[in-house]
Parts: C-alpha cells; sequence; structure tokens
C-alpha cells in the first residue's frame, strides 16, 4: 500500500472552509416563516467559531514548531523517534480521504522499493561544500611511492581531483575500522519487543536489537568481567618494575615492607631507623614522608587494617604508635604488668581491635590497639615463635619450640584445641588463608605443611601439602588477596624465595628470576588488589614486581 498525493492544498484552508460552511449552513437554517434567530443558537455558533479559530491557530503552530525544528534542531522538546509517522497517521484518521487515498493497484511493491531508495539516500551524508576545482584536478599517483597504494590497476597514473580525494577516503576507513554503534543506520530493529518499546515511546537506539545487549541493560552487573579467573600454575607471568624506593634506598636491611589498604601507599622499614611511605606507580614510585626513631631500629612495622596508625617495634622494651592523619609518633611502654625485654615481633588481628605481642616463657600479650594497654595474657607450653589471626580477629594460632600448633579464642582466651605440625620440631612461621580456611605452618628445617583448618580442627593431623624447596629456617610467609598464591621466604639463603599456586600445590617454575636479583630477602607483600608484589632485602632495596594476572593494585 503506498500513499499518494491529491491534493496540494494545504489542511488548514481545507479546515477554515469546513467551518465557513458549517456557519452558512447554519446560517441558512433561520425560521422563514418568523425571519428570527433564538439568542442561544447565536451565541453557540459564535463560541464554535472562536473554538475552530483556536485550533486553527494552534495547528498552525504545531508546523511553525515542526518546521524550526527540522531547521534548527530540537528546540522545543528533544527528539522521539517513532512519532511522526503516528501524528501523520492521526491527522489522515481525521481529515478522512480529503488529501489522500490508498492506491491497491498491482504497482505498489515498486513504490515501496522507490520509498525505501528515497529513504536510503536520505540517511547519507551530503557535503555541505564542494570544491569545483576537484574535477579540473589531475594527480599522479604513481610518481609518489606513498600514493600507489591507491591505484586499482598496475597501469594507472592519473586521476582525477574528486577520485583522488573518494580514494583517500576509502583507504582511510580501510585502515580505521568504525565502531558498529557510531554507524549511521536507518533500519528498524527486528526484535519482537521493540514494538511493545515503541508503543510504550521508549525507542533504544539503532543496532541494540539483540538480546545479549537487551540482558546487559536490564540488570547492574559489572560490564566488564575478567577472562581469566583463575590464576593459572606451571609460569608466572610478572615483569619487573621500577624498584619501591628507587628515590631513598635505605642505608641497612628491609625488615618489614606493607602495602596500605588503598594500595597506592607502601611502607618500608628497616635498621637504619627509618620508616619510609612511597606512593607505588610503578613509574616513580614518588617518596612521600620519611620518619626517623633514635632508638629504636626496626625490626618490624605494620598498618592497622583500618589504615589509620602504624606500628613499629624493634629489640626494646617499648614500641612506637605512628598516626597516620596527625603526621604525630607517640613512644608506648613498657608494659605494666610485664618486664619483657623485646617486642620485635607482633601481629595485629583483622578487626584492628587487638595486637598480639610474643613474650618471654610461652606468654602471648594481647594489647588494645585503642588505649596500647595490656588487656589480658596467652601462656603456651613450649616457646611461642610465630602468631596469625583467623576467624576475623576471634582466634589467635600459635607455635613454637614444642612443635605443636595452638588454637586460641580470644573471647575466652582459652586454648580450644592443639595439635602437633607433622614432622615439625621447631616452629619458626604460621600463615593462614584470607578466608581463613586454610594455614601454613613453616620449621627451622625449611619444610611449610599447608593444612585446611576444618580438618585439622576435627582430628586429620595429615596436612594437605608439604612443601620442601627450601632447606633453611622459614622465617616468613604471605597469602595474596584471594588465597591463590603463597610466598615463602627464608633469610639466611641467596634468592630463597619461593612462590606456591595454592590451588594446585606447585612452586612456580620461572620463580625466582634466574638472575638472581633477589640477594637475601627479608619480607614481601601483595598489595589488596594482587596487582603487585613487593620484597625487602639485606640490601636496602625493596624490589617490586607486576602480575599481570591481576588487573587492579
Amino acid at each position: 500500500m503506498s500513499l499518494i498525493s491529491q491534493n496540494p492544498v494545504s489542511r488548514n484552508r481545507v479546515k477554515a472552509k469546513r467551518v465557513d460552511e458549517a456557519l452558512s449552513i447554519h446560517g441558512d437554517d433561520k425560521d422563514p416563516e418568523n425571519g428570527l434567530e433564538s439568542d442561544s443558537e447565536i451565541s453557540k455558533l459564535k463560541r464554535r467559531k472562536k473554538q475552530k479559530e483556536k485550533q486553527i491557530e494552534l495547528e498552525q503552530e504545531k508546523e511553525m514548531k515542526k518546521l524550526e525544528n527540522f531547521l534548527f534542531g530540537s528546540i522545543y522538546s528533544p527528539v522521539e523517534f517513532g512519532k511522526e509517522a503516528e501524528e501523520n497517521a492521526q491527522d489522515v484518521a481525521e481529515d478522512g480521504s480529503a488529501l489522500f487515498f490508498l492506491d491497491s493497484s498491482p504497482n505498489n511493491v515498486e513504490l515501496s522499493e522507490e520509498s525505501d531508495d528515497e529513504e536510503k539516500l536520505h540517511w547519507e551524508r551530503k557535503a555541505v561544500w564542494v570544491d569545483d576545482e576537484e574535477e579540473r584536478t589531475a594527480i599522479n599517483i604513481a610518481k609518489v611511492n606513498r600514493l600507489r597504494k591507491l591505484r586499482k590497476e598496475d597501469g594507472e597514473s592519473v586521476i582525477s581531483g574528486s577520485e583522488y580525494v573518494s580514494r583517500l577516503r576509502a583507504q582511510h576507513a580501510k585502515l580505521n575500522p568504525g565502531t558498529e554503534w557510531a554507524k549511521l543506520d536507518s533500519g528498524l530493529r527486528t526484535d519482537p519487543s521493540y514494538s511493545s518499546d515503541e508503543e510504550k515511546r521508549v525507542v533504544a537506539a539503532s543496532g541494540y536489537g539483540n538480546a545479549e545487549v537487551d540482558d546487559i541493560l536490564r540488570t547492574n552487573e559489572d560490564l566488564v568481567v575478567k577472562s581469566r579467573v583463575k590464576l593459572l600454575p606451571g609460569l608466572l607471568e610478572y615483569s619487573r618494575l621500577v624498584d619501591a624506593n628507587v628515590e631513598e634506598p635505605s642505608n641497612g636491611p628491609i625488615n618489614s615492607v606493607q602495602f596500605h589498604k588503598n594500595a597506592q601507599l607502601l611502607l618500608a622499614a628497616g635498621l637504619d631507623r627509618r620508616i619510609r611511605f612511597f606512593q607505588i606507580d610503578g613509574k616513580r614510585n614518588t617518596k612521600i614522608q620519611s620518619v626517623f626513631l633514635e632508638d629504636c631500629p626496626v625490626r618490624k612495622a605494620s598498618f592497622l587494617p583500618d589504615g589509620s596508625q602504624v606500628i613499629i617495634s624493634g629489640r626494646r622494651k617499648f614500641f612506637y604508635c605512628f598516626d597516620l592523619v596527625k603526621a604525630k609518633v607517640d613512644k608506648i611502654g613498657p608494659l605494666v604488668g610485664r618486664e619483657e625485654k623485646s617486642l620485635e615481633v607482633f601481629e595485629i588481628s583483622p578487626d584492628s581491635s587487638t595486637i598480639a605481642f610474643l613474650g618471654n616463657e610461652g606468654y602471648i600479650l594481647l594489647v588494645s590497639s585503642k588505649t596500647k594497654e595490656l588487656i589480658g595474657t596467652l601462656k603456651m607450653n613450649g616457646t611461642v615463635r610465630s602468631l596469625a589471626f583467623a576467624n576475623d580477629g576471634n582466634q589467635l594460632l600459635s607455635s613454637g619450640s614444642d612443635g605443636e600448633v595452638y588454637h586460641w579464642d580470644l573471647r575466652t582466651r582459652r586454648c580450644f584445641h592443639k595439635a602437633v605440625d607433622e614432622g615439625c620440631i621447631n616452629g619458626t612461621a604460621l600463615c593462614t588463608s584470607p578466608n581463613g580456611r586454610m594455614f601454613a605452618a613453616g620449621s627451622d628445617s625449611g619444610i611449610v605443611n599447608i593444612y585446611n583448618r576444618d580438618e585439622f580442627l576435627g582430628g586429620k593431623r595429615k596436612p594437605i601439602k608439604t612443601v620442601e624447596n627450601l632447606t633453611t629456617k622459614i622465617d616468613f610467609m604471605k597469602f595474596n588477596s584471594d588465597a591463590q598464591i603463597l610466598a615463602i621466604c627464608s633469610t639466611m639463603k641467596k634468592n630463597s624465595l619461593k612462590l606456591m599456586h595454592v590451588p594446585s600445590f606447585t612452586v612456580y617454575s620461572n620463580w625466582p628470576p634466574l638472575n638472581k636479583s633477589l640477594h637475601y630477602p627479608r619480607c614481601l607483600d601483595f598489595s589488596p588488589g594482587g596487582g603487585f608484589m613487593a620484597a625487602g632485602n639485606a640490601a636496602g632495596k625493596v624490589l617490586l614486581y607486576k602480575l599481570h594476572h591481576y588487573n587492579h593494585a
């Protein structure tokens, strides 16, 4: 079916004629016998005439707005596709067949094809200005080497200016293909849901009619999803970056490195009695601040998990607290009620409420992180050598010279489980995974046992994996944020830092690097997002690595 214009007269004039005819008809309906008309009928006719005039004025204003919107853009209201056809249909329904009639001739198919071609021509972009010199200009594309790729035939040499421009455009489009959403497309969507959306005046951009895009637009989930959720074993993809403390290396061994929870601030401390803070970006690693402690070579420094303070300790009876907000250092201790010679080793609970220090004769000292006062003690049989928190800070694991692993409930201050670490005579290191499901226990023989906590507490003493890649005392262990990597470190031998793939319980074969750049590693930490790994060594450097599997620092 097609619509063919029959009468070029505008609708407003037709309607005005109809109004005049109606008035004339009513004017002729006078009583011929009396020759008089009631006042009520005259007033009705005047009201009708005024209403008709108002309608004509409103329609004229609408047409003027349409013309202005067509010429200058949508001034009065944003453009909504699909309304013009509806308005035309309404006008046809109102006016009947005065202006248009339906043609059901057999040539309607050809007419519809012609209308489609007209629509395509309508959507094609036309040049605003055309240079007449292009037709008269001749360009030899065979002389210039970089223009020879524009030739369509081997013997072709001289072409017109307009042809030269069109070939340049085609070459540019070939080298720089446009995105799908930016292409001008006038085709209607074939999705059956499009008609219902159009009826509700909700019209999506063209080209977005497939089901996958609709599913994305109906949810608030992340549009960018990691293609590699699980870390693969075998070879670790990493790259060496600029040293984290390249702006100010330490004059002594680095004993502590730790990332702040915002992943951009790194703490580095060592025996030179300085705590340095660096902004890590992998390129410059700018130094932010340095704090000097006169009477305390730093053995360990650690952020509180809430990121507000830094706890600093050494081989002294006291320890320091550095407030990051106030930039103030407070000296705390000795602890009341205890005669301790050293508070150099400690662990902080994940909820930032408790600091657990290693004491003499198997004592574990519990200190409040708010008041910095002693709030309780725990006593194990042997000498305590290592600590690790679990269950969001409600439980504490400890090990020592008796080769046993203790589980403490900090709410009742009692040991609720104790078992021997298989093959261990002297425990030296403990570490728990972030989710608390696993823990690793290291010994002075270089063996690391990895246990499932639930099975261990249930009576199963056999570890799920025993790592025997190091032969010297295990000094430090650390799980990364998603517990897919376990770092095992020994300070007594060069290059003795191993990274284990936890899901497969295999050690990465390409780590440590073959050039032995690690020196004597002493500490290590992973950034909260897993993208960075920092390792401090005895040479005073903090080596920085990028782990390519992780997209965020």
